[in-house]
């Protein structure tokens, strides 16, 4: 058996601390398939992403996300990213993001809130699952961390009205040994 590995100290990936920082960011609604879905974010005072708005699910709707513009994140085999967030005890999903040319395709883990309290989600990258359009694709395989270029979250829990989720940051951990 070999040594056990060891994390080193998280290495912040995306913070909100830049007056700036919502240039690097998108919201991408149901819109794109018809839906009335409404979903925003902002930058607030308090420097964190406010991801925020109505979940409807009329005219084949039923989705709202906000995105990381695609750039090179420098993600490695074994890394996990932990995200400190706050929401209203719905299911987000944390969604990756590659260069891929397969349409509404991501890689998604689930994100737990609890109304009101700020939690830390730890999700290892050999977690998350290909999905085209919320279906699970078995057949894709794992993700190449090496071709991440986006990170975002998405709300498509089926339950229509009201929904917001404050994140603080998004960090990386990564395994060594």
């Amino acid at each position: 058996m070999g040594a056990p590995s060891i994390a080193q100290a998280p290495q912040p990936l995306f913070a909100f601390t830049s007056p700036d920082a919502a240039i690097f960011w998108q919201a991408v609604n149901d819109g794109v398939m018809g839906g009335v879905s409404e979903g925003r974010f902002r930058i607030t005072e308090r420097q964190t992403l406010e991801f925020y708005g109505t979940l409807s699910l009329e005219n084949n709707g039923g989705f709202a996300s906000v995105r990381s513009r695609p750039r090179k994140l420098g993600l490695q085999t074994g890394d996990t990213l932990v995200a400190r967030v706050r929401g209203d005890g719905r299911e987000y999903q944390m969604n990756l993001y590659t260069p891929q040319r397969m349409r509404a395709f991501s890689y998604r883990a689930p994100v737990t809130t609890r109304l009101g309290e700020w939690v830390e989600v730890a999700l290892p990258l050999h977690r998350f699952e290909a999905t085209s359009f919320g279906e699970v694709l078995r057949q894709a395989g794992p993700v190449d961390p090496r071709s991440i270029t986006s990170i975002g979250f998405l709300l498509g829990d089926k339950t229509p009205g009201p929904f917001a989720l404050e994140v603080a940051w998004i960090k990386v951990v990564r395994s060594v040994g």
